[in-house]
């Protein structure tokens, strides 16, 4: 069954909303403008979060002592890389603590995709560009994919059907559930009936 992961959220609606809508993971981004959260409020933020949906810390370049910091204060469970973080510096996160890793990648080609595959995180995450366009990637890319790995880039309740036949462990959504650059109560709504519809369907 494929999993949920609800990013960008930075307000106190946007967590009860999720509440509601159970989504597998919620996602926090420690970087840019427009969806940044501090780390005050991103601890305030998962004290509200339902105990049992892990939220994931999204990085783009940052020091190894700050995700470090986030993890062992409790504040995320899961650490998403979303620069140019080698493997090397994944190696080094390894080394001072013990959560699943998530590495984005911008795909484009099937050379950009080559390079994902081959990535030590635990799992991939496959966007266009870097992330928050709210564009497609090209899925003719994203066949027999044969590791986990998400899914990003161009989400929306109405793409959610032909998202879920390519498979991933999980969809990542964030621009897809917003009105006017700020979380949406209706269309996250519709966006989990849409993914639970569609499991329904690929069942039958």
């Amino acid at each position: 069954m494929v999993k949920v992961k609800l990013c960008g959220l930075k307000r106190r609606c946007d967590i009860a909303w999720a509440n509601e809508e159970r989504p597998d993971f919620v996602g926090f981004v420690f970087a840019g403008k427009k969806r940044y959260v501090s780390d005050a409020q991103a601890g305030t933020l998962r004290s509200l979060l339902a105990a049992d949906i892990p939220a994931v810390g999204v990085f783009v370049n940052d020091t190894i002592d700050h995700i470090v910091s986030l993890v062992r204060a409790g504040t995320i469970q899961l650490v998403q890389l979303h620069g140019q973080e080698e493997e090397a510096y994944i190696s080094t996160l390894r080394s001072v603590i013990d959560v699943p890793l998530i590495k984005a990648f911008p795909v484009e080609t099937a050379a950009d995709m080559k390079k994902a595959l081959v990535s030590s995180a635990d799992y991939i995450l496959v966007d266009h560009g870097a992330g928050g366009t709210g564009q497609t990637v090209d899925w003719s890319l994203l066949q027999g994919i044969e590791r986990p790995w998400f899914l990003a880039g161009g989400l929306t309740p109405e793409t959610v059907a032909e998202a879920v036949k390519m498979h991933p462990y999980a969809l990542d959504v964030s621009s897809g559930i917003e009105t006017d650059g700020v979380k949406d109560r209706i269309k996250m709504r519709q966006f989990m009936a849409q993914v639970r519809l569609a499991q329904q369907e690929e069942l039958l």
